[in-house]
């Protein structure tokens, strides 16, 4: 025994397999020919591999489908057989050239304040945009254009896979969601993240480092880090490890504080909750609406804001009244948070995915 951990390894996403599925159903519509496996981009630049379950053609329609392998990652899907059917469409029947759409096992969005509207397939936009893409290159390789495809994905026993999630309490209804922001599943593992904290700041102080950028994601740290410039070496990525990240930075003898999050996260951050995952955690919108209520949102409003479906819907609703002054409000709380938890001087950046920083106290 080296006393050494294994190391965990990373997966697929169900967005990355339906990508890669659609790939090789259309490479076979448009070609004949059945392969074993196919490559696709992803938006990391990355290109990856994928060996295909099975590949069928009948009547016009191509089904391919792949078996998810998400590592290490404890991760419900796993091992689930992730399909796409793809046929040519008449030119013109949907404005596009190729169509998504949900089969049997993908839910349906039922409710407001996630990121596809109301009656699509739970199909987010990076897996979308990894479709398309995958879809594209397959013409490029077969140099055939302007042929308009429909592509429909499925989850074979998607609707029994989705009750261990908590899908239903979001208003996805019917099935899974086809979800990824890189294409990549990272293996969760409280050790894994700690271990990476506390390396990255040994290195940032290694180098001089007196301040430190604490992000619960990519899109959050890239938002912050193109507005400071700080080296590299300065980004610690924390994910929902907050509280520990905090009084990590304090330990290692970080002066300055630099704290980038989305809205649900720092949200957590203003109502104290150390761990931001929402197995440690759900945010309850009941809670933040009273958190509203003693920033100042009058009584009605609050008990309205209470029937939101996610905090995403909280924050979209308080854009649309107009209520940017609690929406700051909210960030100056989590930075008294953070302040209380680190013992530092801290300064907060809510970011959002279309906007990048919106606030920054």
């Amino acid at each position: 025994m080296t006393g050494k951990q294994k190391k965990l390894r990373s997966g697929f996403t169900t967005g990355a397999c339906a990508a890669a599925a659609a790939k090789a159903a259309s490479l076979m519509l448009l070609t004949g020919y059945a392969l074993d496996q196919v490559e696709i981009p992803f938006p990391t630049g990355e290109r990856h591999a994928f060996t295909l379950h099975s590949c069928v053609l009948q009547d016009g329609q191509v089904t391919v489908s792949i078996i998810k392998d998400a590592g290490d990652d404890p991760d419900v899907t796993n091992g689930a057989e992730i399909i796409a059917i793809v046929e040519q469409q008449d030119p013109g029947a949907s404005g596009e050239d190729i169509t998504i759409l949900g089969g049997p096992g993908v839910g349906k969005v039922t409710k407001p304040g996630l990121p596809i509207p109301v009656g699509e397939a739970a199909i987010n936009p990076v897996p979308r945009e990894m479709i398309r893409a995958a879809v594209g290159e397959a013409m490029v390789e077969v140099k055939i254009e302007n042929i308009p495809l429909a592509v429909t994905i499925c989850v074979t026993d998607g609707e029994l896979l989705a009750e261990k999630t908590l899908n239903s309490r979001l208003g996805i209804k019917g099935g899974l969601s086809i979800l990824g922001t890189t294409g990549i599943v990272r293996p969760i593992s409280a050790s894994a993240w700690t271990d990476t904290i506390e390396a990255s700041m040994k290195v940032a102080r290694a180098t001089g480092l007196t301040e430190v950028i604490l992000s619960t994601g990519r899109t959050s740290e890239a938002a912050v880090q193109r507005i400071l410039g700080l080296p590299e070496e300065a980004q610690v990525m924390m994910g929902d490890y907050l509280a520990y990240a905090l009084k990590a930075a304090r330990r290692h003898g970080f002066e300055n504080i630099y704290l980038s999050g989305m809205w649900a996260k720092v949200l957590k951050c203003a109502l104290g909750i150390p761990q931001t995952h929402v197995r440690h955690g759900a945010l309850e919108v009941g809670q933040a609406a009273e958190l509203l209520f003693k920033s100042g949102l009058d009584r009605s409003a609050a008990d309205a804001l209470a029937t939101a479906n996610t905090a995403r819907e909280i924050y979209q609703r308080l854009k649309a009244a107009g209520r940017d002054d609690l929406i700051h409000s909210v960030c100056e709380q989590a930075k008294r948070y953070a302040m209380k938890r680190s013992g530092l001087p801290v300064e907060v950046f809510l970011v959002t995915s279309e906007e990048g920083v919106v606030a920054h106290v």
